[in-house]
């Protein structure tokens, strides 16, 4: 059943913490009507065989009803989707619906229904523009597992805190000690009479303690795609330190009245990048910084500072005051939604890729690497990358050193032809040269080899040992229709792939 369990999440939005609204409880029924069950046949990519996809997978979550008739989900719950059906409570039909927006980092999803007059009996939910008070208490609707029946458990707001999401996406995070389990992802919680975020997940390694998505973190998704497109959520992704130890000081040449958080890494090395090492951030905006990098939103609440950040941004730019060498100054950071990295995640996208002769190629992605080193297998593959020096593991965190960089991997075992007679597998490796030419990325790869005059090709592996692969290149490119049909596959590659390939 479709839930998360509590992971890494980092930078999202601000609002004013007041007293959610009080007044009686909204009537059960209210809720009850705004409360869906959805149902998900999803089919995920395969990693290591990225020409096809995985078999379908049933799964069940909860939605709500929220305005300009459309339902509001977790992302997880209908990630890789091919079929999307809603069921509304006590109702005996289930009805067809569409994913029209999917933000897996914030982990929310919006749904539309073929038919709209599902939503002249079911109408949206009153959603607060406030932040709950902690121990208020709330109400989670949804329909986990162990009974197929609308759910409703209580408790109360234990701790609010800006932390991870997924895919380098930070935001406010609302904790509860209501029941959340599997198959309550995506079901409203409420407080009074407004809804004040969306189930997403709990701690699986404990007791009470779940997770809702506020109603804030919501707003800032639904205004962004108001326009027709998903953007993301601007975001700092520089590297700090906090300025708690006591030596720092005087190494700085800073007193004590400074207060802030010490720039460790800048995401760019660039001469021009506003910050450099060592920088104190002592303010984002006019908001103070503290020596753990937090800051205050209204008398009850401290969270990161880069919270700050959605609250502040203007065109894709954030105002920090920075104290550099003893000296105070003001600079302008850009920020943007999304964290540039040489691996990076699908995203519910699936992974492009390219087939010549018996070899797989395709584009390394962290889900591609999780496959490997969370799987079954997972100490056995730590091993042989770290013996190999496999950037598959050293640089799971880097960022591109040059526009457009990625790692190009075999992601598949050779197909069974005589053409590899007497080699290794090369499977999970990294492609560093053909022919002697540096590869850029998957399409460059592509471009290389429809380029390729040689008489033979030679494909050679960032690895500390192996082999350099070494083909006829005409009986090479002549093996691919057989082996393409040999094994049911009925494209040579992704539609960015050929489109390279058959470029004039």
């Amino acid at each position: 059943m479709a839930l998360t369990v509590a992971a890494e999440l980092p930078a999202a939005t601000v609002a004013a913490v007041a007293p959610a609204a009080a007044g009686t409880n909204v009537p059960a029924s209210a809720v009850e009507n705004s409360v869906v069950k959805i149902f998900s046949t999803a089919r995920d990519p395969d990693p290591y065989r990225p020409w096809t996809k995985q078999a379908p997978t049933e799964s069940t979550g909860s939605g709500v009803v929220i305005k300009g008739k459309r339902i509001l989900t977790n992302a997880h719950v209908v990630n890789y989707a091919s079929q999307v059906q809603v069921q509304a409570n006590q109702a005996g039909d289930k009805l067809s619906a569409t994913v029209e927006f999917v933000a897996p980092g914030i982990d929310l999803a919006v749904l539309k229904l073929d038919d709209e007059s599902f939503f002249d009996a079911h109408p949206p939910l009153a959603m607060t523009k406030a932040l709950p008070e902690i121990k208020d208490s709330v109400m989670a609707y949804g329909y986990p597992e162990g009974g197929t029946s609308l759910s409703i458990t209580k408790g109360i707001v234990s701790r609010i805190e800006f932390a991870p999401y997924n895919y380098s996406v930070g935001g406010l995070r609302i904790q509860i000690d209501a029941a959340i389990n599997p198959g309550n992802s995506g079901g409203p919680a409420v407080v009074g009479d407004k809804m004040i975020g969306l189930a997403f997940s709990h701690l699986g390694r404990a007791d009470n303690i779940s997770y809702i998505i506020p109603a804030e973190e919501i707003e800032l998704f639904l205004a962004d795609v108001a326009d027709g497109h998903y953007d993301g959520k601007p975001a700092i992704f520089d590297d700090f330190q906090t300025l708690e130890n006591p030596a720092l000081r005087p190494f700085l040449k800073i007193d004590k009245t400074v207060e802030g958080m010490i720039v460790h890494k800048p995401c760019s090395d660039d001469a021009a990048y506003p910050l450099k090492v060592w920088d104190i951030i002592t303010k984002i905006g006019d908001t103070p910084v503290d020596n753990e990098g937090m800051i205050k939103v209204g008398s009850n609440l401290r969270v990161r500072f880069v919270y700050r950040v959605q609250q502040i941004a203007q065109d894709g730019k954030v105002p920090l005051t920075v104290v550099r060498g003893g000296k105070e100054l003001s600079v302008t950071l850009p920020v943007t939604a999304k964290r540039p990295q040489v691996i990076p995640a699908l995203e519910n996208a699936y992974p492009s890729y390219f087939i010549c002769g018996p070899v797989v190629f395709s584009g390394a992605t962290k889900d591609f690497v999780q496959y490997l080193i969370l799987g079954k297998y997972s100490e056995h593959w730590v091993g042989i990358f770290s013996i190999n020096s496999s950037p598959l593991l050293a640089r799971l965190a880097d960022a591109p050193r040059f526009e457009g960089e990625q790692l190009v991997i075999v992601s598949s075992p050779f197909f069974p032809h005589k053409l590899v007679k007497g080699y290794s597998q090369a499977a999970y490796q990294v492609v560093k040269t053909v022919n002697g030419t540096p590869i850029k990325n998957l399409n460059h790869l592509v471009q290389v080899l429809r380029g390729l005059k040689d008489e033979f090709v030679t494909i050679e592996f960032d690895s500390r040992f192996g082999e350099t692969i070494v083909f006829p290149r005409q009986e090479w490119l002549a093996s691919t229709d057989d082996i393409l049909t040999d094994n049911g596959i009925r494209s040579q590659g992704s539609a960015d792939t050929l489109s390279v390939w058959n470029a004039k």
